[in-house]
């Protein structure tokens, strides 16, 4: 595996792999690395012939009241989890590799930043979008590996590839979990004990409703009230919804196309987020 920190650097090691046909794949995160990530680099792996993993935490997609300077840092870690599941590239710019100074250009990611997340974290997905696009430039990758647990910024950077004509696949990797269910998040390490064991209602709501939409019950609000219940463990509910994954507007009566049940709560100062997506049976929607 090779670590670069320069842009410069970074092409010049990718040049020769792209003229020789090869196809990349590319796993861009904000580091503090899990299982989840993992999971990630070794879809990557498997299906591309060399890996580059960017850890950049990314000070415009976190607001002025939000975790930036205490996010959770842990490179030697983080280079061992990345060997281990085959990176070729391990790629570690400084702010100012990414942000030279007079930076002014942004990518404004419309309707799908507006809805969930985005209605709490104004300007969050603008500063996502501009960094993942900043980082296809880069590394132009063949494919880039994100999971499902962000389910929104999956589609906002869909739709971002999609509208600028980005060469690059957009491959979601179903959501990671503990043994338990709760979704793995760097943030999971701010839980105390306490915090951990309540934040398992988000995924035990969301988990009640898949099985119930498994065997049948196709109505929002029956679905939403399954999420619901177990929320009444954790210390607020920022939102819980049931949108179509393609335009993210809520469901209304009966889900009969692609959908997510999308929750983000808070246990203490600490804000989760998980989904799973309902998908009806061929032929019956």
């Amino acid at each position: 595996m090779r670590v670069v920190r320069t842009i410069a650097d970074l092409r010049a090691l990718l040049r020769p792999l792209r003229e020789e046909g090869k196809r990349i794949g590319f796993v861009p995160t904000m580091g503090f690395l899990h299982e989840g990530h993992g999971a990630l680099i070794r879809q990557s792996a498997a299906r591309c012939d060399a890996t580059v993993v960017s850890i950049f935490i990314n000070p415009t997609q976190f607001g002025p009241r939000e975790d930036l300077a205490g996010y959770p840092r842990d490179l030697e870690r983080d280079q061992n989890l990345c060997l281990e599941c085959g990176t070729t590239v391990l790629f570690l710019p400084e702010a100012s590799e990414i942000y030279p100074t007079g930076f002014q250009t942004h990518i404004e990611p419309g309707r799908l930043a507006e809805p969930l997340c985005g209605r709490f974290r104004p300007g969050h997905f603008r500063g996502v979008a501009t960094v993942v696009a900043k980082l296809f430039s880069i590394v132009q990758p063949d494919l880039a590996f994100f999971g499902q647990k962000d389910f929104q910024q999956t589609a906002v950077v869909r739709r971002m590839a999609r509208d600028l004509n980005l060469p690059v696949d957009v491959v979601v990797v179903p959501t990671v979990r503990e043994a338990d269910g709760l979704a793995l998040s760097s943030r999971n390490t701010y839980l105390d004990e306490d915090a951990r064991r309540r934040s398992l209602s988000l995924s035990k709501g969301l988990l009640a409703a898949k099985a119930a939409f498994e065997q049948g019950e196709r109505q929002a609000e029956a679905l939403l009230a399954l999420a619901r219940g177990p929320l009444a463990d954790v210390d607020s509910v920022q939102y819980l919804e049931l949108v179509d994954t393609q335009n993210l507007e809520p469901i209304q009566g009966a889900v009969d196309r692609t959908s997510a049940l999308c929750v983000a709560a808070y246990l203490g100062s600490t804000r989760l987020i998980d989904n799973v997506i309902l998908t009806p049976p061929a032929g019956t929607a």
